[in-house]
């Protein structure tokens, strides 16, 4: 009840406020850049390619509920265990996007970085969009929650991806993003005296997310998120996800279902054990200054 407050409350805050965006002068024809494919830079577990315009503050919290498995007991998940994070970003200069969130599984502390490095232009000079992101993430845990860190470093993850867009039509746009994701510390086990490490501390994946606009406001969202790298042990689940995204000129709210538990990008990729569906949320506030 106390979490379901919680939403209620930010939600109400969140939601009353004015538009976002502001001009900006108009490029000749050939050279303009194609109108925003996606409406937010969240994707359901991912990001997408979108760096808001200069001077724009966005807030976001993003919601994951148990899983549906045990069906009427918990509500669907929704009275199960959750995840929550929150987390602020800003624009200071043209398409360089920073921020900093934090997560209540293993209390994450995540400081990212997003670049639009090119964009898809109306004339077709360009045909996709290319956007970099990355972060660094720290396990705020106390030491007794936490099995093998020998140091502190043991405690950081690095997460790096490169996402290529391209806008369709009006209403179809579709994103590939490879992955690479660092852990200072890797899963092991003791055998006989001997250390065995149980996965590499690196790790690639891949995903593809696409949305379909069915409305002026309302889009239907689908992705995958696939695993590459094979680890000696513990490998983790792809990720299947599907759900509804309703956005405005400030604000965007995506429901969906994948079988990500996770909220930290390089925590879902490498970690995933979970096979069966959750629900999640997200929700965005932008400010322009």
């Amino acid at each position: 009840m106390k979490n379901l407050i919680y939403i209620l409350a930010f939600s109400i805050v969140t939601f009353n406020g004015y538009t976002v965006y502001a001009q900006e002068e108009e490029a000749p024809e050939e050279d303009q850049v194609v109108r925003p494919m996606f409406e937010s830079a969240y994707l359901m577990n991912n990001q997408s390619v979108l760096v808001y315009p200069e001077k724009t503050l966005e807030m976001i919290m993003q919601h994951r509920f148990g899983t549906m498995e045990n069906g009427l007991d918990d509500f669907f998940g929704l009275y199960g265990t959750t995840n929550i994070r929150l987390g602020v970003n800003y624009v200071p200069f043209k398409n360089l996007s920073v921020g900093y969130g934090i997560t209540k599984n293993k209390m994450h502390h995540d400081f990212n970085i997003k670049y639009a490095i090119v964009q898809q232009t109306r004339s077709g000079s360009m045909p996709v969009s290319l956007t970099y992101y990355g972060n660094t993430a720290i396990d705020g845990r106390e030491e007794e929650d936490i099995t093998y860190y020998a140091n502190s470093t043991d405690r950081i993850s690095f997460y790096s991806e490169l996402i290529i867009a391209r806008k369709v039509s009006s209403k179809f746009a579709i994103q590939l993003s490879p992955s690479y994701s660092h852990f200072n510390a890797a899963p092991a086990k003791e055998e006989d005296g001997e250390i065995i490490a149980e996965k590499n501390n690196d790790h690639l994946a891949v995903a593809v997310n696409g949305k379909y606009k069915v409305s002026s406001q309302g889009s239907i969202t689908i992705g995958v998120n696939q695993p590459i790298t094979v680890h000696y042990s513990g490998n983790p689940n792809p990720n299947i996800a599907f759900g509804y995204e309703v956005s405005t000129s400030s604000h965007a709210f995506q429901v969906f279902f994948g079988n990500y538990k996770g909220i930290v990008p390089q925590v879902n990729n490498y970690e995933n054990d979970n096979t069966e569906f959750v629900i999640g949320f997200n929700i965005t506030r932008l400010w322009s200054f």
